[in-house]
């Protein structure tokens, strides 16, 4: 069961961090950390005038299954709307949490994932990447928002 978990496609994407590191100027960055485990992720986002992720890159110190959710997240998000990941994120935690559907779309690869479903302790730390990309996403719309009304 455990060799289902740490599989070599989920190892791979872990080794193979698209995306990695900060922006030198982000319109939004938030961080967001795995109490039980310690896994911390921040997310830089760059949106163009549509709302879509122009430029991402994010820092993450985390466990092989955040890697990997991390990995995902990286290999598609440009382009993506803050809805898209927000629907990515919820089909992910119901897949793992509920046994929901892995999410569609631009990060289906997320369903590489699905045996972390029967380690709840690692739940928290795989959403981890889609729960600081979305605040980093809501934070630039915030402040690009604001912007515009002033």
């Amino acid at each position: 069961m455990i060799d289902d978990l740490y599989s070599a496609r989920i190892l791979k994407l872990a080794a193979n961090m698209p995306r990695a590191g900060r922006l030198p100027a982000p319109q939004g960055s938030a961080e967001r950390v795995a109490k039980l485990c310690g896994s911390r992720i921040v997310a830089d986002v760059v949106l163009d005038a549509d709302g879509r992720v122009a430029d991402f890159a994010q820092d993450v110190q985390a466990c092989a299954l955040g890697q990997a959710a991390a990995a995902v997240l990286g290999e598609s998000v440009i382009g993506a709307t803050g809805d898209e990941i927000e629907t990515a994120r919820d089909a992910f935690r119901a897949m793992l949490k509920t046994g929901g559907r892995p999410p569609e779309g631009r990060f289906k690869d997320l369903a590489v994932l699905l045996p972390v479903k029967d380690y709840p302790a690692r739940h928290a730390s795989s959403l981890l990447a889609f729960e600081a990309a979305l605040a980093a996403v809501q934070q630039a719309k915030a402040r690009t928002s604001g912007a515009d009304a002033a």
